[in-house]
């Protein structure tokens, strides 16, 4: 067996998680400019997109495209904090001490955040939906959007990351009992 600083998968899923952390963070970053300029500048930003465009744009839903960016704010934000605990977690692994009550904790954080993301896709996908009418009404566009904002994998993950948040809450309880006997 790898000494856990030594451990290859840990070292990856490290890897990985500092680099999801940073599309996050650069995605939130993106709208978080976007939306106040939208905001602010919508004048200015609707003469431009409609002068770059080859086609009559019809009114832009803004209301709509705002919501919708900053639901996706949100969800990218929450992500970003969902991999932030999970690279915690990495670390005590590799340092050999996972079953601590903040792993618990974490996880249990964890399970939040993935439910909150979860549940914001509903009113993400009815955002995207009136756009997408509204694209449909211009010439030459064919936008279709299919599935719908229910994910049951990403359901299953919420409860197996608040099981596993309870299971380690209950490892991290045993060993403090085996350390308080000893």
């Amino acid at each position: 067996m790898n000494a856990p600083g030594n451990d290859l998968l840990l070292l990856s899923g490290k890897v990985v998680t500092i680099l999801l952390q940073a599309a996050m963070a650069v995605g939130a970053l993106a709208l978080a400019i976007a939306v106040p300029a939208l905001i602010f500048f919508e004048d200015a930003v609707l003469e431009g997109v409609r002068a770059g465009s080859p086609m009559p744009l019809g009114e832009i839903p803004m209301l709509p495209l705002i919501g919708l960016l900053g639901i996706m704010f949100m969800i990218l934000a929450a992500l970003f904090v969902f991999f932030g605990k999970l690279r915690a977690i990495i670390d005590t692994v590799s340092a050999g001490d996972p079953f601590v009550p903040v792993n618990a904790e974490r996880l249990s954080a964890m399970a939040w955040l993935l439910l909150a993301s979860q549940l914001l896709t509903w009113p993400l996908v009815a955002l995207a939906l009136v756009i997408a009418e509204w694209a449909q009404e211009l010439d030459d566009v064919d936008l279709r959007l299919e599935g719908d904002a229910f994910d049951i994998t990403g359901i299953l993950m919420v409860l197996v990351l608040f099981i596993l948040a309870r299971v380690f809450r209950h490892g991290a309880a045993m060993r403090e009992d085996l350390e308080g006997t000893v």
